[in-house]
């Protein structure tokens, strides 16, 4: 499946494919469009729209896109982990809740710093699901999975 969102991904648009590759559609194909272009990209590619202004996929009152897909799948309360790694991805994207959680101002200066690093999106995406490797795995010993 093809699935699209704004380019310049960071923070949730990093999360959000690492989170559908691994535990929604592992064969999944991101493309990453202007973001006024993001809804034209979907329907002509037949993607899955996400992180973008009318998206399939996007915030919703105060959770982010990648919360906005755990309760759409019904993954949180399966894996504890994953709840524990949706507060990391809160904390770290909406604006103001950086202090709900202790690694929320770190990521959100990874996700932004990422961009001044790695001038390719796709490159960018590969680079940043390490990142969220590393974390699910902290959230795995540290929640008991």
């Amino acid at each position: 499946m093809k699935w699209v969102t704004r380019a310049r991904p960071k923070t949730d648009r990093i999360a959000c494919p690492w989170l559908i590759r691994r535990f929604i559609d592992p064969n999944a194909e991101f493309l990453f469009a202007p973001a006024d272009d993001v809804l034209a990209v979907a329907e002509r590619d037949g993607a899955t729209s996400f992180d973008a202004h009318g998206a399939r996929y996007t915030h919703r009152g105060n959770l982010c896109t990648f919360e906005v897909l755990i309760e759409d799948y019904g993954l949180a309360a399966k894996d504890p982990a994953l709840a524990e790694l949706a507060r990391i991805v809160h904390a770290a994207d909406i604006a103001g809740e950086e202090a709900t959680h202790p690694f929320g101002a770190a990521i959100s200066a990874l996700g932004t710093a990422g961009l001044d690093v790695e001038p390719d999106d796709h490159r960018l995406l590969d680079r940043g699901m390490f990142v969220y490797d590393a974390l699910y795995a902290w959230c795995s010993r540290h929640s008991g999975s």
